[in-house]
């Protein structure tokens, strides 16, 4: 038999986690972006949120904040065409459909296959391919809808730990799932998945979760625990806090990717493949940090 006061204890709980549940008030991203292109050393900078190949988005609508990045692949390089141009026209084109609204919070996959088939039916030639991941929370549910096609992704930090991630696509090493569309009547030999092939998961998030969006430019230079030691230095989810943050953290993966010495995730996971690798691995890094706080307009 239960104790009155047990019996209180259980009621309060009862209650306590029920108004937790039905919390009514909105919640929203609090998001800021760094990142480096490869070229960064040598001065070559791009305009807008495009990093070397990569590139980013960051929008709102009224029912939900959505983030995405993009990783273009360097190989088309050798064929004459820029990688970071179907990265970036993939990332406004996603940014836009969010702006006008053309998009349903709980489904990231589409927003993703949406964009991907106005590409195809582009006017103006493009050619290219990149991984891509999308990230949207739904303010009045609570949840963090998410899609990731490739080697991109995303990291949840609450109370100091990792609670959910996003799982890497590769096809075999270091050749991630990818969007692309290819020249005519070569499309048989370029590597191309479906957006339908992008992971997708749907989970309640917190106010304060930190959620870290990035191509793998960060994931292949930086563990996790490197990650989480530069997050216990965000203290507040002021944006200048987030963007210091957010700076530290691509400036470390940035340091990091230029040691020799340095036995990274990358080339742990290439010794796990049979390979003899040492050092960072150079590459583009972008990094989006955000915090769930309560909505404000």
């Amino acid at each position: 038999m239960l104790s009155v006061l047990s019996y209180g204890r259980l009621v309060a709980r009862a209650v306590i986690g029920g108004l937790s549940q039905t919390d009514g008030r909105d919640y929203s991203l609090v998001t800021a972006s760094c990142g480096f292109g490869k070229d960064f050393r040598k001065g070559i900078l791009k305009k807008g949120m495009i990093f070397g190949d990569d590139a980013c988005f960051i929008a709102r609508h009224r029912s939900a904040d959505v983030l995405g990045v993009a990783d273009g692949v360097g190989g088309w390089r050798d064929y004459g065409v820029d990688p970071s141009q179907f990265s970036s026209t993939l990332m406004r084109t996603c940014e836009r459909l969010v702006k006008e609204g053309r998009f349903v919070p709980s489904n990231p996959v589409g927003v993703l296959t949406t964009s991907y088939y106005e590409l195809l039916q582009n006017k103006v030639p493009l050619l290219g391919s990149s991984t891509a991941c999308i990230v949207v929370l739904d303010r009045q549910s609570h949840q963090l809808h998410t899609a990731n096609l490739g080697d991109s992704g995303f990291l949840v930090v609450r109370g100091g730990e990792v609670v959910h991630r996003s799982d890497e696509q590769q096809h075999y090493f270091n050749t991630p799932f990818q969007l692309s569309i290819a020249p005519p009547g070569v499309e048989g030999a370029v590597l191309s998945d479906s957006p339908d092939a992008a992971d997708s998961s749907s989970f309640d998030v917190q106010l304060g979760d930190i959620i870290l969006t990035a191509t793998d430019g960060l994931f292949d230079n930086m563990p996790d625990y490197m990650i989480l030691q530069e997050l216990k230095k965000l203290k507040n989810s002021n944006y200048e806090s987030i963007q210091q943050t957010a700076r530290s953290i691509a400036e470390q993966a940035h340091d990091l990717a230029y040691d020799p010495n340095y036995m990274s995730p990358f080339a742990q996971f290439a010794c796990d493949n049979g390979l003899n690798v040492r050092g960072g691995k150079p590459d583009d890094i972008t990094v989006l940090l955000s915090i769930v706080a309560e909505y404000t307009d």
